[in-house]
């Protein structure tokens, strides 16, 4: 493996974190309703997990209400099931042709919940970015064994590798922290 396949692989995977990242903080509930809460709601129809979005158009039309659309009307009850079952702590209302969630304001103490299972999210992806980086430095290391790349080579891809570790990390706590603000603000 070259340095350039080495330095491919490493930003390909430190992209993905970032955008797990973003998906996992868009579950994250702020005051104002948004169709991101419910993306990765994972709701059991004919005999298999099937996420929302496969089920159902998931639109908000005012700050505090999420209105779910089920592509067939026989599913609205299991999406009604799995919404009560999960850890969302919102009561759909189903009138036989959508369902309506509202979103209540959030007390100061499930704001400071939420700020803490942000600082988690954010932690997590810094983490897997780290153990990208040493992953990364671990092949540029066996390349040079291999007599693949030079040592000057080695440290050059080393140096890139810890610049996209600083990159994505930054990038981690950017978007953390705009997710942050979104959730204590009122």
């Amino acid at each position: 493996m070259n340095g350039d396949d080495i330095l491919l692989d490493i930003e390909e995977r430190m992209e993905k974190t970032i955008e797990g990242l973003k998906s996992n903080l868009a579950g994250i509930r702020t005051g104002r309703a948004n169709p991101g809460l419910v993306d990765s709601l994972k709701v059991e129809v004919f005999g298999s997990a099937v996420p929302l979005k496969q089920l159902a158009s998931v639109g908000a039309p005012d700050p505090t209400q999420i209105v779910i659309r089920a592509y067939d009307p026989s599913t609205l009850k299991d999406i009604e099931k799995a919404i009560q079952a999960s850890s969302l702590g919102l009561n759909p209302q189903n009138d036989g042709r959508v369902i309506r969630l509202n979103v209540p304001a959030l007390s100061v103490d499930v704001r400071r919940k939420m700020v803490g299972r942000i600082n988690e999210l954010r932690e997590e992806a810094k983490v897997a970015i780290r153990n990208i980086r040493r992953d990364g430095n671990k092949k540029a290391d066996q390349a040079e064994k291999d007599k693949t790349i030079s040592e000057d080579q080695r440290d050059d891809v080393k140096q890139e590798i810890q610049d996209f570790t600083k990159e994505y990390e930054s990038q981690a706590d950017t978007l953390s922290k705009a997710r942050e603000k979104d959730v204590t603000e009122e």
